[in-house]
């Protein structure tokens, strides 16, 4: 109800402008006791060895740094994704970077990773109350040469390995030059067998294995949802998110921004990104879980990911159309489902 009488205000803002108010208004009413989660009666579900109180999360991205955990947990999510953070502090693309297509309840962002770094997300985790199921969501800088990318990965999951309940391998956003090509054949191969052989050794040495997602682009064929998904199964990475951004401006070409570069997010991806979850889960047989996310501003969104095969959904650019309501309305038609 707050947020349907302040997103007119919200939007007469720049967008980016914007997405920060949210986050101080948000930070503000958690501290005020104003806000109170959805009550719910979802059955806990086990993905990736991790017992999730509901199934829908909140996906990477609207929180970088990991700054507003303990807020944004009070709205009633299952488990949240902060990040995509990166071994060194980046200032991201020139601004502007984020817009609103209002009449395709859709957002184009080129933000390039923008964070303060690592060890100033795992200080924020360290000092946050939440004590859910937490993803982090990690990258390489923008200046590390694609060759090197393994290096940038492997130094972030080496410092959030002790704070997270899993992490995200991001290889799929459209903003950081080359980087969606380590999406495919060797290159996919080596990162993730580099990546499993230092899980083993974090898992040692903190006596705890922490699940590995490997998040991948909407603007894939079948053929590469396939390869991607052997070489998935092959290095036994614990499950994949689908889906990211997308290149595609099909529906929005003549809209105000619709010709402004980025990853496009919101309802004209919701298709696309179901059809990769589905693809997916032909091509995995059960294998390895699967997170969809993309396009879901309504119960009926989430509905479709999870009977094309996700066993868990996430939410991003639907709060910024819908609010917080999207989240109680999606957990209260599972629960008349159930």
């Amino acid at each position: 109800m707050m947020y349907s009488l302040a997103r007119p205000l919200l939007f007469m803002l720049d967008a980016e402008k914007a997405h920060s108010a949210t986050l101080r208004m948000l930070d503000f009413a958690h501290a005020a006791g104003l806000l109170h989660a959805p009550q719910s009666s979802c059955a806990k579900i086990a993905v990736m060895g991790l017992e999730f109180p509901n199934p829908v999360g909140l996906a990477a991205g609207l929180d970088k740094n990991g700054a507003h955990i303990d807020a944004l947990a009070s709205l009633g999510f299952g488990f949240l994704e902060i990040g995509t953070v990166t071994p060194r502090p980046q200032p991201g693309n020139p601004k502007p970077r984020l817009f609103r297509l209002q009449d395709s309840r859709a957002i184009i962002n080129r933000m390039g990773f923008n964070n303060l770094g690592v060890d100033h997300l795992v200080e924020n985790v360290r000092k946050a109350k939440y004590h859910g199921i937490l993803g982090i969501n990690i990258g390489k800088n923008f200046d590390t040469p694609i060759e090197e990318a393994a290096s940038d990965y492997l130094l972030c999951l080496d410092k959030v390995y002790p704070y997270a309940s899993y992490v995200t391998i991001n290889i799929s956003s459209p903003n950081t030059r080359n980087l969606r090509q380590l999406q495919h054949g060797e290159e996919l191969s080596t990162l993730l067998s580099s990546l499993k052989e230092r899980q083993a050794k974090l898992a040692q040495r903190h006596g705890r294995k922490v699940p590995l997602a490997v998040k991948i682009s909407p603007d894939l064929d079948e053929n590469e949802i396939g390869e991607i998904a052997s070489l998935l199964v092959a290095n036994e990475i614990e499950a994949v998110i689908a889906t990211n951004t997308t290149l595609s401006r099909s529906g929005v070409e003549q809209e105000r921004h619709g010709g402004e570069t980025g990853g496009l997010s919101g309802a004209p991806l919701t298709e696309a990104s179901t059809k990769v979850v589905r693809k997916l889960a032909q091509h995995l047989g059960g294998r390895l879980p699967i997170i969809g996310v993309g396009g879901i501003l309504c119960a009926e969104d989430a509905k479709s990911k999870l009977d094309a095969g996700a066993s868990l959904i996430q939410v991003y650019s639907g709060l910024i159309y819908r609010g917080p309501d999207l989240v109680g309305e999606i957990l209260k038609s599972l629960e008349r489902k159930a």
